[in-house]
């Protein structure tokens, strides 16, 4: 899809063209993507007192930066090479490797860490790369780039190739690592195979894995993960026979039925971790405490805070977090903020998640200034602002339909080299389907990719469902048949949507296409849902 939006695709804003022509953000009040024009400068407090010692800004831009040395050129040329070689579309790995024989990159495990990053959410090209990429001299693959490709394709709930690949780490000489098997199992429950998680970790041993303490942790904490509490209960109970339980394995099981809202079992267990020797720790009272909040009970919290104190366990910065920021969900902004206070008087230090949660309850509440302010202390107190912090504030800044300011914030995080993520650019996108600004989003998409940043699941069906109801079906067409490329499986109603715009428009032809790759979303379903650990 990326070829699809180079910047020959379509027009750049005036401000990329032109950055020194430009004003910023004129006409934000237009219907239309003409009268729309990028920010060329973040304008920040903090930029102007740059701008006053004589450093400037620099415009976003979807052009990588100039190579720092003559290797640097070359490693980023290769990396051009196979990304667009792989930015094609294939049927198949197998094709790809047979696409990669004309290419004369030099293969590296920093370019198989990047490519994989950058194709983490394609499957088949990363899987094709991989293959390729093994076959060259002078290369091996490392454990990490391993590790990388499981969890690939177990993302993508390709599972015979996951269970190969394992067999292969094993037989070029004890690759499989706990971590190894971490990213098996969470794959496994996330696709709902409870039961081959267990059988993976019962499984470890054959591959020189230690079915010890830790391990036994991993397999519960994964499976509390993915909703399957009595599930990760009843292996603990099988399993401690053979292998000692520590206080972690009992927070855990306690964060699981906190997580289901099961707060009998959650006390109960409890209890079996005294009965066991171990206390109680701020930890374990935080999973309680999450729980009550997220049912909105601040009653039941407020007692909890208290029995904490008087057991001589004082809430941590993580405790005072989770409470303020569900306050400030909740509407209670006031409280959320006297939280600030509490948390001093116990002498708790803030952290960037705590000032990321006082963010994203100021910008809620449409106080900026405020918000604004709590930066500038984050970076007073040596705090550098993170990619959840701009996250929120361009979240806030699009919900409160301030499309200057979201995008502005865009640009100062490249000029504070923060990288953003997929998280930074679906409001942003949501703004431009609002706005009706196409030329917009598409550089938009354009920029993500240069960032190696691919569309998510919801991000795709964002896309084809709106371009759909706003009659460009072709670009619609182009995202979902891009998405089951991708591996997704899209929704029934995204797949009736098309087809129905389609059948009104009379565009037939284009309707057995997406008719075709529903009956393929069908089949990998059968597939993957066949195929046993």
């Amino acid at each position: 899809m990326a070829s699809c939006f180079s910047s020959a695709g379509f027009d750049l804003p005036d401000w990329f063209k032109n950055p020194d022509d430009g004003g910023p953000c004129a006409g934000f009040g237009g219907d239309g993507d003409d009268d729309f024009v990028l920010p060329a400068k973040s304008e920040t407090l903090e930029e102007r007192r740059e701008t006053a010692t004589g450093s400037g800004t620099r415009p976003l831009s979807i052009l990588a930066g100039c190579p720092a040395s003559h290797e640097e050129a070359e490693f980023e040329a290769d990396l051009d090479e196979v990304s667009r070689i792989l930015s094609s579309r294939f049927a198949s790995p197998e094709a790809i490797v047979i696409a990669m024989d004309c290419c004369h990159a030099r293969v590296s495990g920093r370019l198989v860490d990047k490519i994989l990053h950058r194709f983490s959410s394609d499957w088949v090209a990363a899987f094709g790369f991989f293959m390729w990429a093994g076959t060259q001299d002078g290369y091996r693959h490392c454990a990490d780039s391993y590790d990388s490709m499981v969890d690939i394709l177990g993302k993508f709930k390709q599972f015979d190739l996951m269970c190969g690949l394992i067999s292969q780490m094993h037989e070029v000489g004890g690759l499989v690592s706990l971590g190894t098997m971490t990213k098996v199992m969470r794959r496994l429950c996330g696709a709902n195979r409870w039961s081959d998680a267990i059988d993976a970790f019962h499984k470890m041993d054959q591959f020189g894995v230690a079915k010890d303490t830790k391990a036994m942790n991993v397999l519960l904490d994964t499976l509390c993960k993915e909703r399957s509490v009595k599930r990760a209960m009843g292996a603990f109970q099988q399993l401690t026979g053979t292998i000692p339980p520590d206080e972690s394995s009992f927070n855990t099981l306690v964060h699981g039925w906190c997580k289901a809202r099961m707060m009998k079992e959650a006390r109960k267990t409890m209890k079996e971790m005294e009965e066991h020797g171990f206390n109680p720790s701020v930890v374990t009272y935080t999973s309680l405490i999450e729980a009550y909040c997220m049912e909105k009970d601040f009653q039941t919290v407020d007692n909890i805070l208290g029995e904490m104190r008087r057991r001589g366990c004082l809430p941590n910065i993580i405790t005072y977090t989770i409470v303020m920021h569900a306050l400030g969900k909740a509407g209670r902004t006031q409280e959320a903020l006297d939280t600030f206070e509490k948390m001093k008087q116990d002498a708790c230090t803030p952290d960037a998640s705590f000032y990321n949660s006082l963010i994203y309850i100021l910008g809620r509440a449409g106080r900026f200034l405020d918000a604004n302010f709590v930066v500038a202390e984050m970076h007073r107190t040596g705090i550098s602002p993170n990619v959840t912090t701009f996250n929120t504030l361009i979240s806030a800044a699009c919900d409160h339909s301030q499309a200057e300011k979201a995008l502005k914030l865009l640009v100062q995080m490249e000029e504070q080299s923060c990288k953003p993520d997929i998280k930074t650019y679906t409001p942003l996108l949501k703004l431009c389907c609002r706005r009706q600004w196409v030329r917009t989003l598409l550089f938009l998409i354009c920029h993500m990719f240069r960032k190696d940043i691919t569309p998510d699941f919801s991000t795709y069906t964002m896309l084809v469902s709106w371009l759909c109801r706003n009659g460009k079906l072709v670009q619609s067409c182009l995202f979902l048949e891009e998405m089951v490329l991708k591996g997704f499986a899209p929704k029934e109603e995204t797949f009736d949507l098309v087809l129905d715009k389609l059948e009104k428009t009379n565009l037939h032809s284009a309707m057995r296409k997406i008719q075709l790759l529903r009956v393929q979303v069908a089949g990998n379903r059968r597939k993957s849902n066949e195929t046993r650990w």
